[in-house]
């Protein structure tokens, strides 16, 4: 039985008469762009996450520009993030003309290193962006705190954390604001791209919704440029379809993940990811194969698949080292511990509905693929 690393079919089973509803309510009524179920979604999702306003968009990487274009940041200024994340963390810091400065994260966690931030900031600095990468949520108590000692605002890449938690706090709600992407695969996935920003501060949601509509404040007035970065209606209505299942939906990574660790923490040449913070959504399960310049990691896959089980690697090159980002000049070695991470990571299969049979298959395949493989070296 092949395991594939996501798979939306019986979720879509579960919900599909209420999706097709839905969909076919937005059909008919002829408004596809804006409108009242567009605001019902932003009025529920930020309330789901515990702030004032939202603001919805076409993508996370939109929500992340839109964030620091609205916070002012641009060419001169410089962003404090991660460079273990997906390329539009600090895609969107060089879209708004402004430089990512890169820090190293806690090896354990996968995280922002809070410890190495401080003396990465310096006159330049506007925003700390922080990343809570696989659901993993960042202490934002301490990133808090931090950034008001430093007059910094704070931009959260909550991409893949949507139904995270820190301190019961959810994510997005600590910061300045919050970035959610609602890409197919994530937590609270749409039937493609979306995105949503959340704040408390009136004038940032309403500086995010004009730049989201080409810098428009009022019809075909126009404050500054802007983007066409709207969230179709047929996306939010989607999403009110799925937005109250995802306690539940979160729930199930949390066991799939707990379960995982349990039946692998005896195992020889793996590395788990820690499994004590609450808040924890489990968007990825991603497990460390130590070995030298990913050889074991890539054997340990090759063997993986050739029993069904399909993984992922997030991410094989870290963000510093992409020809992109040559001109700041990062080299090898200059960030070890994410460096060390692109070369042993590995994404197991996780997703809400998967079944406790293809969890046993993955743990067997697991044990069996590292026997074969050369030992770390």
């Amino acid at each position: 039985m092949a395991v594939p690393p996501f798979d939306l079919r019986r979720q879509l089973e579960a919900m599909g008469p209420a999706l097709d509803q839905a969909v076919l309510e937005v059909l008919h009524s002829g408004q596809y762009i804006g409108g009242k179920v567009v605001a019902q979604f932003e009025n529920a999702f930020a309330q789901s996450v515990g702030t004032a306003h939202g603001v919805s968009c076409n993508s996370g990487t939109d929500a992340l520009i839109l964030a620091l274009r609205a916070l002012e940041v641009g060419p001169g200024h410089e962003v404090i993030t991660t460079s273990f994340s997906f390329f539009a963390t600090a895609e969107a810091i060089s879209a708004v003309g402004a430089r990512p400065v890169f820090v190293d994260v806690d090896p354990g966690s996968y995280l922002l290193d809070l410890d190495q931030v401080e003396a990465a900031i310096g006159p330049r600095t506007r925003v700390l962006l922080p990343v809570h990468l696989f659901g993993g949520p960042l202490n934002m108590e301490r990133c808090m705190a931090l950034a008001h000692r430093h007059g910094l605002k704070v931009v959260e890449d909550c991409a893949q954390a949507a139904g995270s938690h820190w301190a019961g706090r959810p994510v997005g709600a600590w910061g300045d604001v919050g970035c959610f992407s609602f890409f197919p695969t994530k937590n609270l996935g749409a039937a493609g791209d979306g995105g949503c920003i959340t704040t408390n501060d009136p004038r940032l949601a309403q500086r995010m919704r004009e730049l989201a509509v080409h810098g428009m404040a009022e019809r075909y007035v126009h404050n500054a440029l802007g983007y066409n970065s709207r969230l179709d209606a047929l996306q939010a209505a989607v999403l009110l379809v799925k937005l109250p299942h995802l306690p539940s939906l979160v729930r199930s990574r949390q066991e799939h993940a707990k379960a995982y660790g349990q039946a692998l923490i005896n195992f020889s040449g793996l590395v788990l990811p820690r499994q004590e913070v609450a808040g924890h959504s489990w968007n990825q399960f991603v497990v460390r194969i130590p070995g030298a310049k990913a050889q074991r990691r890539n054997q340990v896959r090759d063997a993986l698949a050739q029993q069904g089980i399909n993984t992922i690697i997030y991410y094989p090159i870290p963000i510093h080292l992409q020809g992109a980002y040559g001109h700041l000049g990062y080299g090898a070695g200059s960030l070890p511990a994410t460096e060390r991470l692109a070369d042993e990571v590995l994404s197991l299969p996780l997703f809400p509905e998967l079944t406790v049979e293809q969890r046993e298959q993955v743990v067997d395949s697991m044990g069996l693929a590292l026997g074969k493989v050369t030992t770390p070296s």
